[in-house]
């Protein structure tokens, strides 16, 4: 079992300067060197791909432990790399816009091209705004899959739809909103699962969150919040939902908030947004 004391220990043992992994291996990471008060300095960098990464995560690091956090998106079927978010320059950028930029997957490496689709196939402009099914091709990317001879995934000018959504700003910045199958239809508008994510966990008292979409009689889907409080805090579902006042659309906001004591991972730690519809399948939202 990998841990944040094992992780520690190998960090500090073999001198780790550079290191990857998924956003839930670096939250043990964090909460074991918060608790214990140990260090890691030998440190320098790391990536987190595999699933978007909180913001806190990334400020906690750099700020406390001076480790700058890069995040970087691929697939396996790209071989696996796709983007990598470079290291920005904090000062020029100022608090806000760095922020803002660093938590994006990043631009694509050599060799691999990207484009944003709506549900006509119509390529979307590059403005950070326009979200869409994001495409890719390239010279390591798949062209097929092993004995499948018809995949929806792939179209005859090479292009591989990857399942993600995404914008992508003018500066060639990619930032993942939603996997196809968990993006939340909520009266024929569009939610972020992830966004949602990310709010919730900036929140103090939040140890970890997911967002589902549920049915709804009137909506189709509504956003449900499971969050795992961290230990001691004190935390009401009203003062959760109240938390996104102000820093996501108002329709965004999640229905109802439900506090439990795990969430559902696959294999590689990744949120697993199939066992936790699984899960609350029977949910109901409030009247």
């Amino acid at each position: 079992m990998i841990d944040g004391q094992v992780l520690t220990q190998l960090i500090n043992e073999e001198n780790v300067s550079f290191t990857a992994g998924v956003p839930t291996i670096w939250l043990a990471l964090l909460n074991y060197l918060r608790d214990s008060g140990e260090t890691i300095k030998p440190l320098k960098r790391l990536v987190v791909g595999g699933a978007a990464c909180p913001l806190s995560i990334m400020e906690e690091f750099e700020d406390k432990h001076d480790v700058y956090v890069h995040a970087a998106w691929g697939m396996t079927e790209m071989s696996p790399l796709g983007t990598v978010n470079p290291q920005l320059d904090r000062e020029a950028l100022g608090e806000e816009e760095y922020a803002h930029m660093r938590v994006k997957a990043g631009r694509c490496i050599y060799g691999v091209e990207m484009k944003i689709v709506d549900d006509e196939n119509r390529e979307l402009p590059w403005d950070g705004v326009a979200f869409g099914s994001l495409k890719v091709r390239g010279p390591w990317i798949c062209k097929s899959y092993f004995k499948l001879d018809n995949s929806d995934a792939h179209d005859v000018d090479g292009w591989f739809d990857t399942g993600d959504v995404a914008t992508i700003d003018a500066d060639g910045y990619m930032q993942i909103t939603d996997r196809s199958k968990d993006v939340i239809k909520s009266g024929g508008e569009w939610i972020s699962s992830i966004d949602l994510e990310n709010v919730a966990v900036d929140h103090p008292a939040v140890e970890e969150a997911a967002v589902i979409g549920m049915p709804h009689p009137k909506w189709t889907e509504r956003p449900l919040l499971l969050v795992i409080k961290k230990a001691g805090a004190e935390l009401s579902r009203e003062q959760m939902l109240e938390w996104f006042q102000g820093k996501v659309a108002s329709w965004w906001i999640p229905t109802d908030c439900l506090f439990v004591e795990e969430l559902a991972h696959t294999a590689t730690g990744k949120l697993s947004k199939k066992d936790l519809r699984d899960q609350y399948k029977t949910y109901q939202f409030p009247d």
